[in-house]
């Protein structure tokens, strides 16, 4: 047990050199790019925002239950089935069935086999998409309790991604984006300096479409929006091209008015689209509108063929940088709302990084003192593997370039408790084979080697307890 070879010995102190070189960076960092790391603070140590927000699936589902209008007049229709009264009610559909269709019209629209597209079965639930409930000859079709789960759980999910994209555009470092319950959504942003900013880019849907500018508003299909000078432009319904046709878009200054602007380019079928209808309405104005409101409304002076475009207004720089970041980023599927906001101060965050700190130091020196007075000679070699523990945790969270909090440095402290259990039990160990050893080294060998089934056991049952405890925690249980 105490034999090592040179070979292993060289090898256990390369690794503490490097892991050790790696934990002195986040005292003087280097210029070089590789070796440019440092432990990475968390919000509650640098400062910065706390955001919960609330994904809000209402006009989602308005907007899904709309979409199944066309399946659902056509299941009717293909099995001549007449209807009448069909309306769109908030978000159900509703209409109204002859006495003798009804039996005919449930086995059809409740039917759980593979052709059935109109309404899908969920078979991880056991249940449709969509509900159906008759009363008094009238279908009212909404979606069920599922079929609304479902829903949500996929606009969460886009939600985040999106969400994830348009911070990491920003170039927030080491952001913190998780789901919280069914609809909500944590973001944590350590060090951000512009809060405001990213609430707005977060907030925003960005759900683009380009649309013709009619020309009465007595026109058939049209609407009136307001523009972002105030203009009121009457817009047709009928949408040429939106921002999923987008591949990129990215801040410009425009060579003759100097002013910033937004440049895009399209996809294969956004150019088709974009090209057709600039081509055959020459002389018009299209209106560029981003939920809901018209960004810019320009004339078209000679048909865009090549799928790369631009949108003018009144921008500064910034604006535009934004307005291309959420472009690129893609359209939230719903509104975001937030619910909570919390804005953690520099100072307050200086102030635990001292607290935390000055209680690592004394419950470092208790220990220390601890083992010395009580070990002597072995105590201080305990302390010297104490402090290379401590060293070479740092220089591997380093490394990791992981993200530390305030729960963090708690775990760090309760480390340091920890990391001389080994060491006590083994010295305890050594004394009692002493009494009955007469050979010192019989008496180490044999302390260390049954000490190590007690030491792995008590070391493997804490990773199991961590392993759990990371798996299932929320953020600052992960942290310690």
């Amino acid at each position: 047990m105490l034999n090592f070879s040179k070979i292993k010995v060289l090898i256990i102190y390369s690794l503490f050199i490097l892991i050790s070189f790696f934990a002195l960076l986040n005292i003087n960092s280097l210029n070089n790019s590789f070796i440019n790391k440092k432990v990475n603070l968390g919000l509650d140590l640098q400062g910065g925002s706390y955001l919960l927000l609330e994904v809000d699936t209402k006009p989602l589902i308005k907007e899904r239950i709309q979409d199944k209008v066309i399946p659902i007049k056509k299941l009717l229709k293909q099995n001549n089935i007449s209807y009448k009264n069909f309306t769109i009610n908030g978000n159900q559909i509703t209409f109204s069935l002859e006495d003798n269709k009804i039996d005919k019209f449930k086995s059809i629209f409740l039917n759980n086999s593979n052709k059935n597209v109109t309404n899908n079965y969920i078979a991880q639930y056991n249940s449709f998409e969509l509900d159906l409930k008759i009363e008094s000859n009238n279908a009212y079709i909404f979606f069920s309790k599922f079929g609304t789960l479902l829903i949500n759980n996929a606009a969460v999910k886009q939600s985040i991604e999106i969400v994830r994209r348009r911070i990491d555009d920003v170039g927030t470092k080491e952001p913190t984006i998780l789901q919280r319950g069914e609809n909500r959504i944590l973001v944590e942003l350590p060090g951000i300096k512009d809060p405001e900013r990213i609430k707005n880019l977060i907030g925003k849907t960005a759900k683009l479409n380009f649309r013709l500018v009619s020309d009465t508003s007595k026109e058939f299909g049209s609407e009136k929006l307001i523009s972002e000078t105030g203009e009121e432009i009457i817009v047709s319904k009928k949408i040429i091209m939106s921002g999923e046709n987008l591949v990129d878009a990215q801040p410009r200054l425009d060579n003759q008015s100097n002013q910033p602007t937004v440049s895009f380019t399209l996809d294969r079928l956004g150019s088709q689209k974009f090209g057709r209808s600039t081509t055959d309405n020459v002389g018009k104005r299209i209106a560029i509108v981003l939920d809901g409101n018209v960004i810019s409304a320009p004339s078209i002076r000679e048909p865009i063929t090549a799928g790369n475009g631009s949108i003018s207004g009144n921008f500064s720089f910034q604006e535009a940088t934004d307005l291309a970041l959420l472009l690129r980023s893609g359209a939230l599927p719903t509104p975001l709302n937030i619910v909570e906001e919390r804005t953690v101060g520099p100072d307050l965050g200086e102030d635990s990084i001292k607290s935390g700190t000055f209680s690592l130091i004394i419950g470092f020196i208790l220990v220390i003192f601890f083992m010395l007075l009580k070990y002597k000679v072995f105590g201080l070699i305990a302390n010297i593997g104490l402090f290379s523990n401590l060293l070479m945790l740092v220089g591997i969270l380093t490394l990791l370039e992981a993200t530390l909090t305030l729960p963090g440095i708690a775990g760090i402290i309760l480390t340091v408790g920890m990391a001389v259990d080994a060491n006590v039990l083994i010295f305890e160990r050594i004394k009692e084979e002493l009494r009955t050893e007469k050979s010192a080294i019989h008496a180490f060998d044999s302390g260390y080697s049954r000490a190590k089934i007690t030491v792995l056991d008590a070391n493997i049952t804490t990773l199991i307890a961590a392993i759990i405890l990371f798996a299932f925690g929320s953020g600052p249980v992960k942290g310690f």
